[in-house]
């Protein structure tokens, strides 16, 4: 007689196998990383060597677990086209990976690396199959549009996070032209190679966050990428906080409730993404917000609370009983 731990794992294996399998060796892979940044001393444009791959490996699990739970709720008519379009994105991000790992083994740069032609020609693969990944993962979230993944409210959650999330991965595109230091350098004949960059307002490199990886001293495009990149799993999560205080607080108890308020955490989701890019875009770190942030920042908490409360007091007198 099976475990129920073993049926929960066959189950989840067969939500969709092809992206259950690469989560798998993500993880495998991100633990061998993991070792990797503790006991290998390289270090690359600041950071350790390893810790790309590493946060690669974990992005993609956490992708790929959450888009065959997904593609495992749609309904037939959607389920075997996403299906097909899944297993193709899973070959682009296997060759994606493939790609920063073995530029790691040569102690290369994998993003942004044009210093010669061959360096430029897997980063312009990898430019390549992101962009088909995006237009992909576009297609999926349109697809979602139309079905019903769970009540009301969790519908809405995956959907306006899944919207969210290919925006996020927009985001990424905001890093690839060459910043004003790289034009200067063309025009003047120093250029080294390197075209585009993480860091507004300094080179990449300098002081980094701990496992992030973002730079402490000046902006990173990486922080909105990061934060809109994974909606997809940030609102299900606000979601869940909701219900378990709606055992509490009766008026959460109603699924209608949380739907309306999932609407706004969205909202407010998606101001801070903006709040976020405007930062970056200033060459301020994250770790170093100044005034005008925080006003923003506070701006949208107040925000989102008033329309929050707005949304409960408007609720009708059956949601209040419930």
């Amino acid at each position: 007689m099976s475990s129920p731990a073993g049926t929960v794992v066959r189950r989840a294996l067969g939500w969709h196998p092809p992206l259950m399998v690469l989560s798998a060796l993500m993880v495998v892979m991100a633990g061998g990383c993991a070792v990797g940044v503790a006991v290998d001393p390289q270090v690359l444009v600041g950071a350790p060597i390893w810790l790309k791959p590493f946060k690669f490996a974990v992005s993609i699990a956490v992708y790929s677990v959450s888009w065959a739970w997904l593609l495992s709720r749609m309904g037939p008519a959607n389920r075997r086209r996403a299906g097909l379009l899944a297993t193709g994105l899973v070959g682009l991000f296997t060759l994606e990976y493939v790609i920063i790992v073995g530029q790691v083994l040569r102690g290369q740069l994998s993003h942004f690396n044009e210093t010669t032609p061959f360096n430029a020609s897997l980063f312009g693969l990898m430019g390549t199959s992101i962009v088909v990944i995006w237009v992909g993962t576009l297609v999926l979230s349109v697809m979602l549009l139309s079905e019903r993944v769970g009540d009301r409210a969790t519908t809405r959650a995956v959907q306006l996070g899944a919207l969210l999330s290919v925006l996020g991965a927009g985001l990424g595109a905001l890093m690839v032209g060459p910043t004003a230091a790289q034009r200067a350098a063309m025009a003047n004949g120093t250029f080294d190679g390197v075209m585009g960059a993480h860091s507004v307002g300094a080179p990449d490199g300098g002081p980094v966050m701990p496992i992030t990886g973002w730079n402490l001293d000046v902006g990173d495009l990486r922080v909105p990428h990061f934060f809109g990149l994974h909606a997809l799993q940030a609102l299900p999560l606000i979601l869940l906080a909701l219900t378990l205080l709606g055992r509490r607080f009766p008026l959460l108890a109603d699924v209608d409730v949380r739907a309306r308020l999932v609407w706004v955490a969205a909202g407010g989701y998606l101001a801070v993404i903006g709040l976020l890019v405007w930062q970056a875009e200033r060459g301020q770190s994250v770790a170093q917000p100044d005034s005008l942030t925080l006003a923003a920042l506070a701006c949208i908490v107040v925000a989102v609370g008033v329309v929050a409360a707005v949304t409960l007091r408007r609720q009708p007198a059956r949601a209040v009983l419930t």
